[in-house]
């Protein structure tokens, strides 16, 4: 099985985003987090992570990138109980179990996004129209003989993008539906 890792190619990603997430942390993509606003509301930073960050687990930052890394079943169940207690602390679940199956669609929906091989990077475009956001998915992989050093050796894939997913708002407290 494969999850998606943040991953930090330069210190962008703590100038752009309010918090950055640590390089390492396991990865979803978060559009949960902007169920109750007004994505046309928001203003720098805040937009930023909207409009292209990953959502760290551990420490709720945001990641321009994720990668895509081997996972065991030990290491899902670690992002789902781990995404089930943020979902308590952070964003008003009622409950751990409630918090639980929202985890594990989302952790779900990540896994989903791995449908290529280790390493590859992931990055994630959203956009608002009408009360749907729109996530887009697009992979990155090194040139050859590049390491994960620097964010300029990396070439998109053509033809390798990811579909869109629509993202119905379902109103104020209810949360996001894809």
């Amino acid at each position: 099985m494969k999850l998606l890792r943040t991953i930090r190619l330069d210190a962008s990603d703590s100038f752009v985003f309010e918090q950055a997430a640590e390089p390492g942390e396991w990865a979803v993509s978060g559009v949960f987090a902007f169920a109750r606003c007004d994505p046309r509301s928001l203003r720098g930073r805040a937009r930023t992570a909207f409009r292209a960050g990953f959502l760290g687990v551990g420490s709720l930052g945001r990641s321009t990138l994720a990668q895509i890394v081997e996972a065991s079943e030990h290491d899902r169940s670690t992002v789902v109980d781990g995404l089930a207690r943020q979902l308590v602390a952070h964003f008003g679940a009622p409950g751990v179990e409630t918090a639980r199956l929202a985890a594990e669609e989302e952790v779900s929906f990540a896994a989903s996004l791995c449908d290529h091989p280790a390493g590859v990077l992931v990055a994630v475009t959203r956009s608002q129209d009408d009360g749907t956001i729109r996530e887009a998915f697009r992979t990155l992989r090194p040139r050859e003989r590049a390491l994960h050093a620097r964010a300029f050796e990396f070439l998109e894939v053509v033809g390798d993008d990811m579909p869109s997913e629509p993202i119905e708002l379902a109103g104020p407290g209810k949360g996001a539906q894809r």
